[in-house]
């Protein structure tokens, strides 16, 4: 079976790569029956040796994963994220021209992995995202009651780590992302897979940089969105900057 993880970076403590969208990073008790994870994939990638992710991206978002080759590295590379010394540039498609910029400042209560706990009271933690505008599109089609649709692409630097946070805080300011079954707008959700014949969710982690856990320099990786985003931002044309990730 073809590996389906890109090797983006490599040495003998760190190895980085870009997941693919629909990929779970590891098992979990909500998706039982999946027998294919990115972990097991890393593995497969470093000889069989164990692997321990930095983070986790959700299973329809897709890019840039970084593991750790050893738990020494990996306990390094934890204190490097709880210190808020890892940032991290997602790139996403949202429905509506957003301001240029911005910083969504929100509190979010967590979301329990078994839904059957959803009334379960859960405390509102605090959760911040800034936002820069790279690109906005009008498509003459008439998809909630306008004669045209607008949208907007954005770059995403989340500065805490709530879960589902980039897609609840663009739905908090009403530019839900698109392809969002959870969180976005319905009838765009389907606009888009019937028009690329497959539906996405249209968020990609693109950027990712920390401290190298045993040289201590800055370590800045890109990955390019894969095609089945970029397909979708074909809608942009020409309003959509050349080599956007490396500028971000």
């Amino acid at each position: 079976m073809q590996n389906p993880l890109t090797e983006i970076y490599r040495d003998q403590w760190l190895l980085v790569v870009h997941k693919p969208a629909g990929l779970l990073v590891h098992r979990s008790p909500i998706d039982a029956h999946e027998t294919e994870f990115a972990v097991q994939y890393a593995r497969a990638m470093n000889g069989g040796g164990h692997v321990y992710p930095l983070h986790r991206l959700d299973r329809p978002t897709s890019g840039l994963l970084v593991f750790a080759r050893d738990p020494h590295t990996a306990g390094t590379l934890g204190k490097a994220m709880m210190a808020g010394e890892v940032s991290k540039t997602y790139v996403a498609m949202v429905r509506g021209w957003t301001p240029e910029q911005g910083v969504i400042d929100h509190p979010l209560r967590d979301e329990p992995e078994d839904k059957r706990r959803k009334d379960e009271p859960q405390a509102a933690r605090e959760a911040r995202t800034r936002y820069r505008r790279l690109a906005t599109t009008e498509i003459p089609v008439a998809i909630e009651g306008h004669a045209t649709s607008r949208y907007s692409l954005v770059a995403l630097y989340p500065e805490t780590g709530r879960k589902h946070q980039l897609r609840r805080h663009m739905k908090h300011i009403s530019h839900p992302i698109i392809g969002d079954a959870n969180h976005g707008r319905g009838r765009h959700n389907r606009y888009f897979a019937q028009r690329f014949g497959q539906g996405r969710l249209m968020l990609a982690a693109t950027g990712i940089a920390f401290p190298h856990p045993a040289t201590g320099v800055r370590l800045q990786l890109h990955a390019e969105p894969e095609a089945s985003f970029l397909q979708v931002l074909s809608i942009f044309g020409d309003e959509l900057p050349q080599g956007f990730c490396q500028r971000l």
